[in-house]
């Protein structure tokens, strides 16, 4: 099982200088490299000349002197991550790879720990051709590091995430279910296998910081272009969006900790956040909500404890299916947040009858011997 640790660094101003220029490095081969996919690819529609292999990253190094100075494991991954891209891209799961951005890209770079390279001792972490770098590390793990990745935030923050390889954890037998239905008002409701129901508020980071944000972007727009004024107002606007960030990801670690801590069985409804976000009244809403990112983090954390993780089918009409008798009553508007069954007569709250619905299905799979120690669902 490989896990990842992430930690903040807190390198010396040397430091921080070599960091910042590998993830340069790595940059410019990733996006040197693609040119030079694009125009052979070209020559070979023209077919003036015989196909010739894309170079590697070594071979830049002549025409750039500057890449020498960069770790060599940092400038082999990037011409890897850009593998992936087209492998991704040739199967038709992503679009064609696009150039990495100085401003709008992911600051980072990927070493790998070869002969013991990448260690921690006393507090400190040694990475490749930067030596002993100062870090807080405030969880330990057990295992062996395989790779590295540096990153760096838009505020200048340095952080490392390991890639530890471990042992894999037992699988937990199911004694504990809960459905959980997403939704924009309450940003949960749970429903356990003793029924007891659960309300929890959605946070809404954005919203609340949108005043903020308006008036630092106000401050951005208005600083002349190039200025010291103008290079503190970034940094202060990407604090106001550091801030709503971090708050988001501690609200979704906090609730997916407790959920899985709880449980051994877990069912969440499967949402098309991407087909969802077409909506415009409802996008700012359904980002700042975070749906995709709490399911990807219940998915690594299941799997890290043993647990069972249901995602229900995308058509199941979780909404829709009277709970009591299982009368299905059509879809209903976003606005209906209670309805009574026509059957039956039984009043339902909509988040809570939804859970309920996804709570039984979990029952079901389980029943019917398909409860294996692997992610069930889409």
């Amino acid at each position: 099982m490989l896990k990842g640790y992430k930690y903040r660094l807190y390198p010396t101003e040397a430091q921080a200088d070599f960091l910042v220029r590998t993830i340069g490095c790595a940059r410019f081969i990733y996006n040197k490299l693609l040119e030079d996919h694009i125009t052979i690819h070209k020559e070979a529609e023209a077919g003036n000349e015989p196909r010739r292999k894309p170079p590697t990253p070594a071979s830049y190094k002549p025409l750039f002197p500057f890449l020498c100075e960069a770790d060599s494991l940092a400038l082999a991954n990037a011409k890897l991550h850009l593998d992936a891209a087209f492998a991704k891209f040739f199967a038709g799961t992503a679009g064609f790879p696009v150039f990495k951005s100085k401003r709008r890209s992911r600051a980072s770079y990927t070493t790998n720990n070869q002969q013991g390279t990448i260690r921690i001792e006393g507090g400190r972490i040694r990475l490749p051709k930067v030596g002993f770098i100062r870090f807080k590390q405030h969880r330990d793990f057990d295992g062996d590091i395989r790779s590295a990745t540096v990153s760096m935030t838009k505020t200048g923050k340095f952080f490392v995430s390991l890639l530890v390889e471990q042992a894999d954890e037992p699988w937990v037998p199911a004694a504990h279910r809960i459905g959980i239905d997403l939704g924009l008002v309450h940003f949960a409701s749970t429903t356990n296998d003793a029924l007891f129901t659960e309300k929890i508020p959605n946070p809404r980071n954005l919203r609340k910081a949108e005043a903020q944000l308006k008036r630092a972007q106000r401050a951005l727009a208005r600083k002349k272009p190039g200025s010291k004024n103008r290079e503190k107002a970034r940094i202060l606007l990407a604090k106001r969006h550091e801030q709503v960030n971090n708050r988001r990801h501690d609200f979704l670690h906090k609730l997916s900790r407790r959920i899985v801590d709880e449980n051994q069985v877990v069912v969440v409804e499967t949402l098309r956040t991407r087909e969802m976000m077409q909506n415009r009244r409802l996008a700012r809403s359904i980002g700042d909500a975070g749906w995709g990112e709490f399911v990807r983090q219940l998915a690594y954390k299941w799997r890290t404890h043993g647990r069972t993780l249901i995602k229900a089918d995308p058509w199941f009409a979780s909404t829709q299916i009277c709970s009591r008798c299982g009368e299905n009553s059509g879809k209903k508007g976003l606005d209906i947040r209670e309805w009574t069954c026509v059957a039956c007569g039984a009043h339902h709250d909509r988040d809570v009858n939804a859970s309920l619905n996804l709570l039984r299905l979990a029952e079901e799979i389980m029943s019917s011997g398909q409860g294996l120690p692997d992610e069930l669902g889409p």
